[in-house]
């Protein structure tokens, strides 16, 4: 890949187009499969290019074995990177559409809230490109990562 393909999103942006409460209450509203406001997902950051998303612990999320299952960790990734977008975009990247995600799984997670840590690397007027860490709460070795590309709506300019 080149030096050009990996860029930061808009280095001098200094703020996200929506703020926190603004994306809650569109993933809440567009979204309502996520669950009540904050009992599964909770945004708590959003910055131009960046978001914090965590998922609360709880039987919705466990697997037997008593670990955090794959399509929990998978469903976290994804709508953590969807969180960013719609930061750097604002409510017109509501019709964007995940067309690829890649997750590694590298550790067992303990049954305790999952925290996704997203940076955008591209954000262009037709496909966003993203990764996410994401970790056990309290712990410092990440559960997985993933990488995501999502397709941009064309979006009215006027």
């Amino acid at each position: 890949m080149t030096e050009t393909t990996l860029r930061t999103v808009d280095n001098n942006a200094t703020s996200p187009v929506l703020s926190v409460a603004e994306i809650t209450h569109l993933v809440e509203e567009h979204f309502p499969q996520l669950g009540a406001p904050g009992e599964r997902i909770v945004i708590e950051e959003v910055g131009p290019a960046t978001a914090r998303v965590r998922m609360r612990a709880g039987n919705h999320m466990l697997r037997p074995g008593g670990t955090v299952s794959g399509p929990a960790i998978f469903t976290l990734a994804d709508v953590a990177i969807y969180v960013a977008i719609l930061g750097g975009k604002g409510s017109a990247a509501l019709q964007a559409v995940t067309s690829n995600l890649s997750i590694s799984f590298l550790s067992r997670p303990e049954p305790r809230d999952i925290i996704a840590h997203v940076r955008l690397l591209k954000m262009g007027r037709r496909l966003a490109f993203g990764e996410v860490a994401i970790y056990s709460d309290g712990k410092a070795e990440m559960v997985a990562h993933a990488t995501a590309t999502y397709a941009m709506p064309l979006m009215n300019t006027r």
